[in-house]
């Protein structure tokens, strides 16, 4: 996000625009806590995981009396339009808001879960899937020394983007999705399989919006059935919310941003700027929020089949 805020920040000067950053979100546009931004105002924050404006759940600004104040407050200081950061709660609030009151807002996706409408990545996905490769890497050294089975959970919600992914970059033995329904018994013979052949050690990604449960529950309904491997559970948890953005996040945080400004000057409005193919595309936030959310790769899908044998 910090990439992104940079961005726009330095995007609006440059075309002498002046420039405000609003902390804690909703919240802070209802507390006023509205700051003048300059260019030096976003230095050395491109390399920085989180937000430099900080963010909070704000639930007046779902009700009318809390939206009224924050237009009060961006209209004293003259603020005419707005960019936002974040997933479905922040659209579905920028979007009443811009209707309400006709201020210009457009969106940027930011969400490590990659589950919106019209990016093929939403800002914080590739490095929340760098930081889960990184640590199944050294999960695996331990389960290679021990003859060990580990079940690490990742996050994800609804979506299984992080958990697919993070399997085929970290060669995993399998993979337990929200969109695919695996039984006990596939995922058995699947490590049943490994073990036949002399597999040292097997690990299992499990996506927390897995059918199936929860890493805890799936490792001890296998463990009952399956004892070749000393079993273990891993929940990697908020890890994965943290941490430097990879190149490829501070590049897209930086391209969105500066769409997001450059949509603004154009004229356009509650829309959200996404990346689909290498290209900057536009999608109105009503179709970001209520069109069938990102699918999963089937040529992904069918290779953790074939590349975990």
């Amino acid at each position: 996000m910090n990439a992104c805020i940079r961005a726009v920040v330095r995007t609006g000067i440059y075309n002498g625009i002046k420039m405000f950053g609003v902390m804690q979100g909703y919240q802070g546009l209802i507390n006023n806590n509205i700051n003048p931004m300059d260019a030096r105002s976003v230095s050395n924050i491109i390399h920085l995981g989180g937000t430099i404006l900080k963010t909070a759940r704000c639930l007046e600004f779902k009700t009318d009396e809390g939206q009224e104040i924050a237009y009060q407050n961006l209209k004293a200081k003259e603020i005419d339009a707005l960019v936002v950061i974040g997933g479905d709660g922040t659209f579905t609030g920028a979007r009443r808001f811009s209707q309400t009151y006709g201020i210009p807002i457009i969106g940027v996706p930011g969400t490590i879960d990659n589950d919106l409408y019209g990016s093929d990545f939403t800002l914080g996905y590739d490095t929340a899937i760098n930081t889960v490769i990184d640590a199944i890497d050294k999960i695996r050294d331990t389960a290679d020394s021990h003859d060990r089975l580990f079940f690490v959970e990742v996050m994800g919600r609804d979506s299984g983007c992080i958990a697919l992914r993070s399997s085929i970059a970290s060669g995993a033995e399998a993979v337990l999705l929200p969109e695919k329904e695996t039984s006990l018994d596939e995922l058995i013979v699947q490590l049943e399989a490994g073990a036949s052949t002399k597999k040292s050690s097997s690990i299992v990604i499990v996506s927390e919006g897995s059918k199936c449960g929860g890493a805890y529950d799936i490792a001890k309904k296998v463990k009952e059935r399956f004892n070749h491997y000393d079993t273990k559970v891993t929940i990697l948890g908020h890890l994965q919310r943290g941490g430097s953005p990879s190149s490829f996040d501070r590049i897209l945080g930086s391209r969105l941003g500066f769409a997001a400004v450059n949509e603004l000057l154009k004229g356009n409005t509650e829309s959200m700027v996404g990346l689909r193919g290498n290209d900057i595309h536009t999608t109105s936030l009503d179709e970001a929020l209520t069109k069938h959310t990102f699918k999963l790769e089937s040529d992904l899908l069918e290779m953790t089949k074939v590349l975990s044998i």
